[in-house]
């Protein structure tokens, strides 16, 4: 049995950074320590931090209701607003914010400022993509789709600036660019799809172009880890997508040859190391 695991699988530096500032406010903290929405997508994470006290809130209503505390600012960042509510009801705001998505918040304030209008392509409901667009002054568009693509109409008096969520696909993103900028000359295109983002897809690509059989780890509302799931599904057939090893010991796992395993952003080193070691050993 030939095992493949992805160098680039795991905690990348903006998931390490966020996490590790919880774990440094409960040490250091004799207030409440809260994160507005879960701090990454890693259920096994939250639980834990959960265990330590921290309390996850959701809205800006419950800001005003929860006791003088300390609220980091989650990896995927929020809208301004939010920022501003915390510290007006007193409290102490962390911001851990992943620095990639601050850099496409500063973008995004900057070129709405100066009434350029702002297209991003990503997930909708995706928490970053909300944060983003609570950063520009001006309404944004968010594109996730070709027949989206196709349909946006911009607006003639206006600069376009397209900028990206950090975890997209990046090939789609290419397509969907291609798209836009056939529809106007006057535009500005910032590929912000962090690096570590477009190695991890890279390398997961070509792992599941070798593998009999590729294992996707990560939580199961990670965009990332879906976006690997989808990049390798269409290398492999015989891809699965787990959040733990339970979900591999209590599935129905195929395995020929050649397994290869990858893990999204928000998976911590010892869940892949679960299931590296389940593989060598059940197969």
């Amino acid at each position: 049995m030939k095992v493949t695991t992805a160098k680039t699988a795991g905690f990348c530096f903006g998931v390490r950074r966020a996490v590790e500032t919880v774990y440094e406010q409960v040490a250091n903290s004799s207030e409440p320590v809260y994160t507005f929405g879960p701090i990454i997508h890693n259920e096994q994470v939250v639980k834990d931090l959960e265990s330590r006290g921290v309390k996850v809130i959701h809205s800006e209503a419950e800001l005003k209701r929860i006791a003088k505390g300390t609220v980091v600012i989650r990896s995927h960042g929020v809208p301004r607003s939010v920022c501003q509510a915390a510290q007006e009801q007193g409290h102490k705001v962390v911001d851990a914010t992943c620095p990639f998505v601050k850099k496409i918040h500063r973008i995004v304030e900057e070129e709405s400022r100066m009434g350029h209008q702002i297209i991003i392509i990503g997930n909708p409901s995706h928490p970053e993509v909300e944060g983003i667009k609570g950063w520009c002054h001006t309404p944004a568009t968010v594109i996730s789709t070709e027949e989206e693509a196709r349909k946006f109409t911009p607006n003639p008096a206006s600069t376009l600036c397209i900028v990206s969520q950090t975890t997209f696909n990046y090939n789609k993103f290419q397509d969907l660019v291609e798209i836009l900028e056939k529809k106007r000359y006057d535009r500005i295109v910032l590929n912000t799809i962090c690096n570590a983002t477009e190695e991890r897809q890279a390398e997961a690509r070509q792992i599941a172009c070798e593998a009999d059989t590729m294992i996707v780890i990560g939580g199961r509302h990670s965009s990332n880890t879906q976006k690997l799931y989808e990049i390798c599904r269409r290398e492999c057939e015989n891809t699965y997508y787990i959040q733990t090893l339970v979900d591999l010991d209590t599935g129905p796992f195929q395995c020929i040859g050649c397994v290869g395993i990858t893990a999204g952003a928000s998976t911590p080193n010892n869940i892949i190391e679960e299931v590296q070691e389940y593989v060598r050993i059940k197969f």
